[in-house]
């Protein structure tokens, strides 16, 4: 077990002074959920005494939030169905310092919050995400745990390399990350765009690798493999087309040129052997897909134009946001 010198020691108690100070809000976004909900709400109030709770229901056909305020938590609701939806309401109404967010399913480990808030403190962090270790293998069906590793290395490689599990909803946030977060996603989609946003403004990040526990008996996933899957590389493409516009033009651009030269060399071959062009067809369409390509490719360059600057106000909006509620 490593050993912590007395200075270190010393700066860990002065920050958790500091976060006792804090107001600390816990969100679970949670639908049907009534079997775990309550083991969620009591380990979080354990490991993070000063905190309150709050649990959105989602248009549970359950008991979720009746057993959610019977366990203490504050409940609120959100009828449009899609967990982006719940968290969009959720940053909206609640107003902390510090937000831990996590899943009612009681896969994630309530200990681990406040190394999360520590590090959030310690590395003047605005996100913490808590990557599952696991999640791509023994606690996933086969089609998650592949899906899993798929759209993590997608990501890397578009993005860049800040975040090994995207899909993690174990996260804790400063209050400045959460309102001006736009929250646009309306699904499970939601961490997804959470990275891009983190990633986009070059927000400081970390990550803490914990364990994934497996759902407990009688609980059942929401997710759908092919569903969600499709509806998150849906999301990427948006994504990738709002915050690299000029790599999704320009790579559709390029991709027209290249077809376009394909069908133009039969072309330039039978003019250059009989200074004829007979195939005016071929001809006016691989012109047509060079005009069409090269006006992507501007749109491109316009739209990336317009995008720094998006990036810019939102930027200046993050900057402009208080860190502490009543300031």
């Amino acid at each position: 077990m490593l050993q912590l010198s007395k200075q270190e020691k010393a700066e860990m108690a002065k920050r958790a002074e500091l976060a006792k100070q804090m107001r600390i809000a816990v969100l679970v976004p949670c639908m049907n959920e009534e079997v775990t909900i309550a083991n969620v709400v009591k380990d979080f109030r354990k490991a993070l005494p000063g905190a309150t709770i709050h649990v959105y229901d989602n248009n549970s056909t359950d008991n979720t939030a009746e057993v959610a305020k019977k366990a203490g938590a504050i409940v609120g609701y959100e009828k449009r169905p899609g967990k982006g939806n719940v968290v969009r309401r959720m940053f909206t109404e609640v107003d902390a310092d510090i937000y831990v967010m996590v899943d009612g399913d009681d896969t994630y480990d309530a200990a681990g919050a406040p190394k999360m808030i520590d590090r959030l403190i310690s590395e003047g962090a605005d996100m913490v995400v808590g990557a599952r270790i696991g999640a791509d293998s023994d606690h996933q069906r086969r089609g998650h745990a592949a899906g899993n590793r798929l759209f993590n290395l997608l990501y890397t490689r578009l993005f860049g390399r800040e975040f090994t599990d995207i899909f993690s909803g174990y996260r804790a946030f400063t209050r400045r990350f959460v309102k001006s977060f736009p929250a646009v996603s309306a699904g499970f989609e939601i961490e997804t765009e959470l990275s891009v946003h983190a990633s986009q403004l070059r927000l400081p990040v970390s990550e803490i690798a914990f364990e994934y526990k497996d759902r407990p008996e009688g609980s059942e996933s929401k997710l759908s493999t092919v569903r969600d899957g499709l509806r998150i590389l849906k999301t990427i493409i948006v994504l990738l087309k709002e915050y690299k516009p000029f790599w999704f033009f320009g790579a559709i651009g390029l991709g027209g040129i290249v077809l376009a030269l394909l069908l133009a060399l039969p072309v330039f071959i039978e003019f250059a052997q009989t200074g004829r062009v007979d195939r005016f067809p071929t001809a006016i369409l691989a012109t047509g897909i060079v005009i069409v390509s090269m006006l992507t490719i501007t749109a491109g360059v316009v739209l990336d134009s317009i995008r720094r600057m998006r990036a810019e106000i939102k930027r200046m909006f993050y900057n402009m946001t208080r860190t502490r509620a009543g300031e």
